[in-house]
């Protein structure tokens, strides 16, 4: 196996993949770039892959075409019913919108930034503001990075998070103006405290008063600036500009994407990352950055193959997609918050660690006993996940070939034989084989290989 830490030739690692004999396009690839590009897929999404080729799937999950309008449309008014009241509803409105979208790949961008930016709403009142502050994410995941940093410098719920909801020309609030530029998109080093006051000043006039983003010219300082090296009279505006364009910043992004869509395991160089961190510092398109990466030889590598563990959300949606079913979301997004990853609340301003902190022992029991509820016939889920049932729609009607096509979905051929045969045991030659084989998909998502994405 390919050792993590020697970088790959970066023209050979960012060309697109082309499968040839030696890395042919199999079930194994086709299911890798719907667990880093989604949250897992369905059986039929797979064969489709399969016949499609890795760069036109990549297309689809790109541009699933006009039926990804149409659910916006229809599940944006669900969700405005939803911050109607608390955020356990707005909550469940975004599992279920991960679980039915016809574009995956929005959604897992959208959850990438939702933990880049670290907004919760344990620091912000109301579920409305938390509602608009994950729309304004959705809408940018894919788009320009600096019009994403500018909506988030001008968006309320950020600015309570960070304590920034009073920005006087008399007292400049540090909180934003730090986050800014240490988390947001610069990463330490790459600024001074001199830096963080003069951001500071620029965003002065900004008020965050009754839920609502204002601005007064009396408490703006138009005086001059200097930030990152550049004199002027800035304002909030200018300064995003000016942060956005820092090679830093493509750099901190680009390997932020490395680690959600690549691998966690070891430190890419920093020749391996500069052709996207050049290329993105010029242009700030995240949506092409993505593409690229879906794209490159280096995504369907062994580098990266089960090379990250999943979150809490990744694991459970990747269970109900697969078995192409529609559960209760309220009590999933429950179990997810007791397994670490509360949708709207992370844990700090840095968002989720992530990696190997998702495993333990506490939370390796957790996922077992959410995959067990969410297999089982009755109880918060209503049995609504059918593992026989979904098997026998894709042909396979007898007890082994069930089991086997459990395995092809789950796992693609990433555990040996004996391993199956020892899960196996009880499966029924004959008769009704359906609770037994309920059995057996817990078995199957609870090995280790279903951990990793």
């Amino acid at each position: 196996m390919p050792d993590p830490n020697r970088s790959p030739d970066p023209g050979r690692a960012w060309a697109p993949f082309e499968p040839d004999a030696k890395r042919p396009w199999d079930l194994r690839l086709a299911a890798h770039l719907y667990r880093r590009a989604g949250f897992g897929a369905s059986w039929p999404q797979l064969e489709e892959a399969l016949k499609l080729g890795p760069q036109r799937t990549v297309d689809k999950l790109l541009d699933p075409g006009p039926q990804a309008v149409a659910f916006a449309r229809e599940h944006d008014a669900y969700e405005d019913a939803a911050a109607s009241g608390d955020v356990g509803g707005l909550r469940a409105w975004w599992l279920r919108r991960m679980i039915l979208t016809p574009q995956p790949l929005l959604e897992k961008m959208t959850l990438f930034w939702h933990g880049h930016f670290g907004t919760s709403a344990a620091r912000v009142p109301g579920a409305r503001l938390m509602l608009d502050h994950v729309q304004l994410l959705r809408r940018h995941a894919l788009g320009n990075f600096q019009t994403l940093l500018e909506g988030v410098s001008r968006d309320p719920a950020t600015l309570l998070s960070l304590g920034a909801a009073a920005n006087r020309k008399a007292l400049p609030n540090e909180d934003f103006a730090r986050q800014l530029l240490d988390r947001f998109a610069l990463g330490p080093g790459n600024y001074t405290d001199e830096d963080v006051r003069e951001v500071a000043r620029a965003f002065t006039g900004l008020f965050v008063l009754r839920d609502r983003l204002r601005f007064f010219d009396r408490e703006h300082d138009s005086g001059e600036k200097t930030v990152l090296g550049q004199k002027g009279p800035f304002g909030g505006e200018d300064v995003v500009r000016i942060v956005a364009g820092q090679p830093a910043a493509g750099a901190l992004v680009v390997r932020k994407l490395y680690r959600w869509l690549i691998s966690e395991t070891g430190q890419p160089s920093d020749a391996l990352l500069a052709p996207l961190a050049e290329r993105f510092a010029a242009d700030r398109d995240v949506g092409r950055l993505v593409e690229t990466i879906l794209r490159s030889n280096l995504f369907f590598s062994e580098t990266a193959y089960r090379r990250r563990v999943k979150g809490p959300v990744e694991f459970a949606v990747g269970i109900v997609r697969g078995l192409e079913g529609t559960i209760p979301t309220l009590p999933l997004g429950n179990q997810l918050a007791s397994l670490g990853q509360d949708l709207y609340r992370p844990p700090t301003l840095k968002g989720w660690d992530g990696g190997p902190a998702w495993i333990n022992r506490a939370t390796l029991v957790g996922r077992s006993n959410l995959a067990a509820a969410l297999l089982a016939p009755a109880g918060p889920y209503e049995g609504k996940l059918d593992p026989a049932a979904v098997a026998g729609q894709h042909g396979r009607s007898d007890a082994a070939p069930a089991a086997r096509f459990l395995t092809d979905l789950f796992l693609q051929g990433d555990v040996d034989d004996a391993a199956v045969d020892a899960l196996s045991g009880d499966l029924p030659s004959s008769g009704d084989f359906s609770p037994a084989l309920r059995g057996f998909a817990h078995g199957v998502l609870t090995l280790p290989e279903f951990q990793l994405a």
